[in-house]
């Protein structure tokens, strides 16, 4: 089976290639990619090359492919595997597999270490160690980019399920946010942000009453509301307030305000921003919980926190960024059930997109990169559909079909993209 993938050589050194995979063992399966999001750690790998921890130090001579957002078809099934998985399944993968042994070590993933898996490809060989420790997830949902974002998704799942309360005279840690608490989500109307919104509007088991979510735009105030209206949430059971944080004098204040005077049970940060940090820790209720979601990367950054609220208001804080592979499962199962994460995507492309995208990423405003492995398209984002769509049909239609969803990526458009786009 021949594949087309973008593999890493060297540091800033991508390169878009079609070569033969190798004949598939009995404890391995063949998988066609259908499409990946391109994340920022892909960037960190390809500038970073054998200086990263999860690249080998051999990618002159044998490159690994790039990508660990992906989903796909299975192709054909190793003899070992074919109680499990069958040709035709669609699935994902969670990249941070973890094992005590294997070729590479510890920190091995998909997208980082391997020669013939990563989501930048065709076609891909699923390793036996991906397999053994359970990493392979089959996917029954609508199309093939919400399990692209499964990996994404389950950071802010695994955030939720990462703060933790206690009880008086008690020293357990109650983990999870509190059930019919108050919930402010900082900074949260960027991509990140608004697949939390989304989760949490969209979960049954456990929610807040009250989730506040700030910024200081508010053209991307108005646009979250849009996508997740008040209305909605008030459905499910949640009183949602969008607050501009600019346009008051003192945001502190005005939070504690909008909270009755109390706090807040489960605060999330979404910016590396010192001020935003602080913001967070003086709006904790009594047992409050801080999350810092946004991971800097400047090593000395830091933020002053009230010790005296951890001491005698039983303030804690966590940092999480990213989801273990009980995250990626529930990810896919409420995208089965109907949650969309298509508000996560700002720009569709083609295979012949990534290198240039990757290296570039930083400077690529907006939320993930959508790449369509087996077409030929350059990176477009979603809000020039229209624009281009007076010259390119093709564009024109894709502009009419996300129009249904306010702007927002869907099924129908993948798979008009699918059908008509141009193959690589």
């Amino acid at each position: 089976m021949k594949t087309k993938a973008v593999r890493l050589y060297g540091k800033k050194d991508l390169r878009l290639e079609e070569f033969e995979l190798p004949q598939i063992k009995d404890d391995e399966i063949l998988a066609k990619v259908v499409s990946d999001s391109i994340c920022m750690s892909s960037y960190k790998a390809a500038t970073q090359a054998t200086d990263h921890k999860r690249v080998p130090n051999n990618i002159a001579e044998n490159p690994i492919m790039i990508g660990h957002e992906f989903s796909g078809e299975i192709v054909e099934v190793g003899a070992k595997w074919q109680h499990k998985f069958k040709p035709g399944q669609k699935y994902s993968i969670q990249p941070a597999i973890y094992y005590k042994d294997g070729p590479v070590g510890i920190l091995s993933a998909p997208g980082y270490s391997y020669q013939y898996i990563g989501g930048d490809a065709t076609y891909v060989i699923i390793p036996k160690d991906v397999l053994e420790q359970d990493c392979l997830l089959a996917y029954d949902g609508p199309g093939f980019y919400p399990a692209s974002l499964s990996e994404p998704l389950s950071c802010v799942i695994g955030a939720m399920h990462a703060n933790y309360h206690t009880t008086p005279g008690s020293y357990v840690h109650e983990m999870e946010i509190v059930e019919g608490g108050k919930m402010a989500i900082l900074a949260g109307v960027g991509p990140m942000g608004l697949a939390a919104i989304n989760y949490v509007i969209s979960r049954e088991d456990r929610k807040p009453s009250l989730l506040v979510v700030t910024d200081i735009a508010q053209d991307r105030l108005d646009r979250a509301a849009e996508i997740f209206p008040v209305e909605w949430a008030k459905e499910k059971g949640i009183e949602l307030i969008y607050l501009n944080t600019g346009n008051v004098e003192d945001p502190v204040a005005k939070l504690k305000e909008v909270s009755g005077g109390e706090g807040y049970n489960d605060v999330f940060v979404f910016a590396p921003v010192a001020p935003v940090v602080e913001q967070g820790d003086a709006i904790l209720a009594h047992d409050g919980c801080l999350n810092f979601f946004a991971g800097p990367s400047n090593t000395e950054f830091s933020a002053k926190l009230n010790f005296y609220n951890v001491h005698y208001a039983y303030t804690h804080i966590v940092g999480t960024s990213g989801g273990n592979n009980d995250d990626m499962v529930e990810a896919l199962d409420v995208m089965s059930k109907g949650l969309d994460p298509a508000g996560l995507i700002t720009h569709i492309g083609g295979l012949n997109a990534v290198a240039e995208t990757t290296l570039n990423l930083p400077n690529i405003p907006g939320g993930k990169k959508l790449i369509y492995t087996h077409k030929n398209l350059p990176l477009v984002a979603i809000s020039d559909f229209a624009e281009l769509g007076k010259n390119d049909p093709f564009y024109a239609e894709l502009a009419k079909l996300v129009a249904e969803t306010k702007g927002l990526w869907n099924i129908k458009a993948e798979e008009y993209l699918l059908a008509n786009a141009p193959e690589i």
